[in-house]
């Protein structure tokens, strides 16, 4: 994933009235080291990041995108009347999406800006947490240092944040503090986990890419030789299912668990494949290629990145230009255009609605099809 990143980014929600970060209102986190803890945010941090300001609005999202249909099989999917809808845009580069129910929000990572920010549907985009990937006090070298991939808990509830800058998974307790769920495979750092998906018996799948290292790929501080994707049963010891693939990235389960589609962002050959999944231990095995991207790529810049599945197995992958929609037998029925790399996604609300980060902008659009798990 190569960010391109626009000078003097900052972020703002359409239709509101700009406020200043040290005026947004945290969701009473506590964190050990150069964070928040209470309501108002007051501290500086030493990472050069863009102007920013977080807005809040009640004013109608504008309308934007383009749905590409190529047959009637999408109608069940994406309504004749869907509209692609910009709620906030300006950011550097957006990120691991995650609706939280108790809340009625989304959670969403600015990677570049080392933030998590959180968008209510009454209340609009403010700071949930800041530093989000990088916690470190020597200054970051690279374009990458916040947290990528979200992910909640099923067993706790609690939030789970693949952290770029500081190599690691870690877990939000209820209290605000830092609980590590992974750092290390077999005494060497991780590169830096990019996304991850919980299995419903509370298994953590995360991939690992080397995109947050400074020098990515052919970083010095590398310490493993593989991007893997990893499994970690609760309570058990982190283990490694898949180490052959260049750059895996985004991943989920499809509704049934019986198989995890994964998306390939190595340029030569992107591709997204899926996995069979054993019954009693988790382990991957039998791949086989789902769709092929390297078409998707002529004349569009971008990568396979996050996926999502709906009730009904269909595959909603972010890619280059947009969200591909693919049926559970690798048909490709449709696109969800938004004409920029386009990162991740999540289902929220009631389950009906598709929540996109693409590049600065975060989108939503309402969707017939509901998301697995809602």
């Amino acid at each position: 994933m190569t960010l391109n990143l626009p000078k003097n980014a900052h972020h703002r929600l359409l239709g509101g009235t700009r406020v200043s970060l040290v005026d947004v209102q945290c969701r009473g986190l506590s964190m050990k080291r150069n964070t928040f803890h209470g309501f108002i945010v007051i501290s500086l941090f030493w990472y050069p990041i863009p102007r920013a300001t977080a807005t809040e609005t009640t004013a109608e999202p504008a309308a934007a995108g383009h749905i590409l249909r190529l047959g009637t099989r999408l109608d069940g999917i994406v309504g004749a009347d869907a509209k692609l809808e910009k709620l906030a845009d300006g950011y550097a580069w957006l990120e691991g999406p995650v609706w939280l129910r108790r809340e009625g929000a989304l959670l969403f990572s600015d990677v570049p800006n080392n933030v998590i920010h959180r968008y209510h549907p009454e209340s609009g985009v403010t700071v949930f947490m800041q530093p989000s990937g990088y916690t470190g006090t020597a200054p970051f070298t690279g374009s990458a240092p916040g947290s990528n991939g979200l992910a909640v808990d099923p067993m706790s509830g609690r939030l789970v944040i693949c952290q770029h800058g500081d190599r690691r998974v870690v877990r939000i307790e209820a209290d605000g503090s830092k609980t590590i769920l992974a750092e290390r495979y077999e005494g060497k750092r991780l590169n830096s986990p990019n996304d991850a998906v919980f299995r419903a018996n509370g298994d953590l799948y995360f991939t690992d890419p080397p995109y947050g290292l400074p020098q990515g790929f052919k970083d010095p501080g590398k310490e493993l030789p593989i991007s893997g994707v990893y499994r970690l049963p609760p309570g058990g010891e982190l283990m490694v299912m898949v180490q052959d693939l260049t750059a895996p990235n985004g991943l989920a389960f499809s509704p049934d668990g019986k198989a995890l589609y994964l998306s390939d962002s190595d340029p030569d050959r992107p591709a997204w494949y899926y996995y069979d999944v054993r019954e009693d231990d988790g382990v991957l095995e039998n791949r086989r290629l789902f769709a092929d991207a390297l078409p998707f790529t002529t004349g569009r810049k971008g990568a396979p990145d996050g996926i999502k599945v709906d009730r009904e197995g269909n595959v909603f992958a972010a890619g280059p230009g947009g969200v591909y929609i693919f049926a559970p037998d690798g048909e490709h029925l449709g696109t969800i255009e938004t004409g920029v790399p386009t990162a991740n996604l999540a289902f929220g609300n009631d389950g009906s609605m598709l929540y996109i980060t693409a590049e600065t902008t975060l989108y939503r659009i309402s969707l017939l099809a509901v998301g697995d798990g809602f």
